[in-house]
């Protein structure tokens, strides 16, 4: 699929399915491309009924990429526990890229879907958009809520570590592959091969991790959203990994009390990432949270 304006940039968007059916628009995490979502995902839900909407977020993979926009100091302003300085841009923001694609593609209606830093953009879409919010499925992420438990220290050096010295294809692959191994899922582990693969493709594809800081600031500031959360009336389902050594589960459950109604699903086995093997239960969380916003058209589940 072409770019396509939305909230005065351009959005890199895939669509699945029949454009007259319901929609789900996919939102991924910090620095992560659409591909994330996995096609074979993407081609469950179609059968299922729906038409699937899957991007790239600002400065990520192709779509426009804030290149005249200062990086942020984000280790200064840990480090110091102060404020963090002017920023690009905020969640606030991606929220409305978010809605500016439903707004591209004449869609008045979605079931909102994020996952991470995703799932903070849709909490806030879901709050702050009610209108255009059939449900909510928020994946791995959290109010942000300050005291809840942090990363383990091995999450937080995969997230925080430098980039290797050299910056050829093989070197930040290799990179790519050992931050991600902390975060994996111990129950579903992904052989070497298919992560090879997949970081090499996302190189090929658009790597850009200037973006990544950016996003990452945004999503500092973005706050204690439990406040917001309250507000949220659609049905929702928030799922969350028992071992996410990233965001820890209590983050996930806190997410779920603070949204009138939610169905909390834990995964057992489950990380910080999307293994193929939880494909289906992907796929049933979403189609848990659809079912319960539409009676017109029941949705079925394997």
């Amino acid at each position: 699929m072409p770019k396509i304006a939305a909230n005065s940039i351009a959005l890199h968007y895939e669509s699945f399915g029949a454009d007259s059916a319901p929609a789900v628009l996919l939102i991924m995490g910090l620095g992560a491309q659409l591909t994330r979502w996995n096609a074979g995902l993407c081609d469950l839900l179609v059968e299922r009924g729906f038409r699937v909407i899957r991007f790239d977020n600002r400065d990520c993979g192709l779509s426009t990429r804030c290149d005249g926009m200062r990086l942020p100091e984000i280790g200064a302003a840990l480090r110091g526990g102060g404020t963090l300085p002017t920023l690009p841009y905020t969640l606030e923001t991606m929220a409305a890229d978010s809605v500016g694609l439903l707004d591209a593609l004449q869609i008045e209606l979605a079931h909102i879907v994020g996952a991470s830093l995703g799932g903070a953009i849709a909490q806030i879409i879901a709050a702050r958009y009610p209108q255009r919010t059939r449900s909510l499925t928020s994946i791995m992420s959290s109010s942000g809520n300050p005291l809840l438990p942090p990363p383990s220290a091995a999450a937080a050096t995969a997230l925080f570590a430098p980039l290797p010295a050299a910056r050829d294809r093989a070197s930040l692959v290799n990179d790519a592959i050992a931050r991600y191994l902390p975060l994996a899922s111990p129950g579903y582990p992904t052989p070497l091969a298919d992560l090879q693969r997949m970081f090499g493709d996302e190189y090929d594809r658009g790597y850009y991790p200037q973006g990544v800081a950016r996003q990452l600031a945004a999503l500092f500031a973005s706050g204690d959203r439990r406040p917001l959360l309250k507000t949220i009336a659609c049905p929702s389902v928030v799922l969350h990994g028992r071992n996410d050594p990233l965001i820890p589960l209590a983050c996930g459950q806190d997410v779920a009390d603070h949204i009138r109604g939610a169905q909390m699903r834990v995964v057992d086995g489950m990380g910080h990432d999307f293994p193929v093997a939880l494909t289906e239960v992907f796929a049933d969380a979403i189609c848990a949270a659809a079912q319960s916003a539409s009676s017109e058209k029941p949705v079925s589940s394997r």
